[in-house]
């Protein structure tokens, strides 16, 4: 009997993941407040979440696996305690956006796993950032890669080859094939030693490189020199007052000196600078003086008093005020290959510090100086400009137009096409990667404006928790057509369905792609992989399509029975 899931919360994320579950044929139930256009009654409960009778109309006391899935973590947490009062067995996947608290239910509840949407979307962000056609994400040797699908047409390098040869490679995982014509797994295709055609699709995943490269002598002198100017740059409002107090200052003491007054050079001086600042000087030198240098004196009083408290207002925002800081960040920015990101939203974040670890060099561009993210990024060394990234100033100042690439990723779905726009419009080369809530809708703009990738969170997460809600410890996930496939990492017990067996062997009729297995503490991996006699305490990390999840789960309680 298939497990009972049930989905709380249809949003974008929501919804899309009720699709994905029933698409393979499980058995789900949603929960939304408010009724779903084209959805029958008894699929979908009207109601509040975290209602009692809500729950139970979803049957909450029968279902295996509770899905919560709102945007707002105190919604979810207030679900996720009155689903384990109903039903304490329930296996319960939640959404969170704090990701603090999500670890610490995990640690402290059975059978709760949280998840979050920015987390699981942020590297394929990133990944398409750096020139990956990715198409969801694998955690793989304590590393995430990237997942792609390779499409063999008559120009593509491995028309022809034999997928065996491609099977050995360490960096480079094979994870899912599907022929053009009739229907082979990936291991038959390997110890069959089938060719490549064109038509035919593989899934792989590749290992993420760290950017090493160190930055020349010559290149960091050039940034210095290139920071001061940008320094000098924006000091200039500040200099400018400076020399304006000065000259006043200058002039006033000159007049006292050749009106005659009997002082020297330095009397005058100190005379003027103590009248113009406020600090006080010898008042005799003007008490005798004719009345025209005593009007004198008023005036340089007034306008000094003036142009001295603008100065002194202005040093002090320079200095003590956000301004320095945003000076300081100006004056580090790259001047080539580095990432623009467009906005420090949750994902903006997560993207901001998968690029810094990688070793790249990242600009931020952020409006709300108040952003709870902004100190973040500056203390890990990121130059954030705060300033309106749809202004073409703002782009060049960011020096687009020797990046790499640009990241519009902010809250709002229309800024962040005006800011691809903008950067597309003044360099028509440079890839832009958009963010877009809606998945309905991302596909549709990436085909409207062409831009190299428009990506929905909701989109990218949703396999995820799909695949999570099946069972397993799901270490990644992907779409192939319409079949929703997942890596996950499976410990071989001595009731185990695969125990005892060869990888080959269970590989073929289990229609699964073995990645690698840990055993006797080190890992194998190729042709060693599939020589492998599975046994107690082994590790076998693998692909599977997610409707064979469900077989796999009722052999276990068989088994186990």
């Amino acid at each position: 009997m298939k497990p009972r899931i049930i989905v709380c919360g249809l949003g974008r994320t929501g919804y899309k993941i009720f699709r994905l579950l029933r698409q393979q044929g499980a058995l789900v139930v949603g929960i939304h407040r408010r009724p779903i256009a084209g959805e029958a009654t008894g699929d979908v409960i009207i109601g509040e979440f975290c209602a009692a009778s809500t729950l139970q109309a979803a049957g909450i006391d029968q279902a295996h696996t509770l899905v919560i899935a709102t945007a707002d973590d105190a919604v979810n947490l207030s679900v996720m305690m009155q689903a384990r009062v109903l039903n304490p067995n329930i296996r319960i996947i939640n959404r969170f956006y704090n990701t603090n608290l999500g670890e610490r239910l995990d640690h402290t509840l059975i059978d709760h796993l949280s998840m979050s949407v920015v987390g699981l979307a942020a590297p394929v962000f990133t990944f398409a950032a750096l020139g990956n056609k990715a198409i969801g994400q694998i955690k793989l040797f304590e590393q995430t890669w990237p997942i792609q699908e390779e499409y063999i047409d008559e120009n593509h390098p491995w028309r022809g080859q034999k997928i065996s040869d491609l099977w050995e490679d360490k960096s480079r995982m094979l994870i899912y094939y599907l022929p053009v014509f009739g229907k082979m797994n990936l291991v038959s295709a390997v110890l069959a030693e089938q060719h490549l055609k064109v038509g035919d699709r593989l899934i792989i995943g590749t290992q993420p490189r760290i950017n090493h490269t160190r930055k020349s002598w010559a290149r960091k002198l050039i940034k210095i020199f290139t920071s001061i100017r940008h320094f000098q740059k924006h000091a200039q409002s500040v200099l400018a007052m400076a020399i304006a107090l000065v000259v006043i200052i200058l002039i006033a003491t000159f007049t006292y000196v050749y009106a005659k007054l009997n002082i020297s050079f330095v009397d005058a001086l100190y005379f003027a600078v103590g009248m113009i600042t406020g600090a006080g000087g010898n008042d005799k030198v003007v008490e005798e003086a004719p009345n025209n240098i005593k009007v004198f004196t008023i005036f340089m009083m007034l306008a000094g008093a003036i142009v001295f408290g603008i100065w002194y207002a202005m040093l002090t925002d320079f200095v003590l005020g956000t301004r320095l800081k945003q000076f300081w960040d100006a004056a580090r920015i790259p001047q080539r290959h580095h990432y623009i990101v467009c906005g420090l939203s949750g994902i903006g974040i997560k993207i901001v510090q998968q690029l810094h670890t990688s070793g790249h060099e990242v600009v931020v561009i952020e409006t709300d100086a108040n952003n709870r993210y902004v100190n973040t990024a500056r203390g890990m060394g990121i130059p954030v400009i705060l300033a309106d990234a749809s202004f073409r100033t703002t782009l060049q100042t960011s020096n687009i137009d020797t990046a790499s690439a640009v990241l519009a990723v902010t809250n709002n779905d229309a800024i962040n096409l005006e800011i691809a726009l903008k950067a597309k419009s003044l360099i028509s080369r440079i890839p832009v990667i958009v963010h877009y809530a809606d998945p309905d809708f991302a596909g549709m703009a990436k085909q409207v404006f062409d831009f190299e990738a428009v990506l929905s969170p909701a989109e990218l997460a949703a396999p995820a928790f799909a695949a999570a809600a099946l069972g397993g410890r799901i270490i990644g996930n992907g779409i192939i057509g319409d079949n929703l496939w997942v890596a996950f990492a499976t410990l071989i017990t001595p009731n185990h369905p695969f125990c005892g067996q060869w990888v080959k062997d269970v590989a073929r009729y289990a229609d699964f792609v073995p990645l690698y297995v840990e055993t006797n503490h080190q890992t194998l991996h190729g042709w060693d992989l599939l020589e492998t006699n599975l046994s107690a305490g082994d590790i076998l990390y693998l692909t599977i399509p997610a409707n064979r999840l469900y077989q796999l789960w009722r052999e276990e309680q068989e088994i186990a029975g």
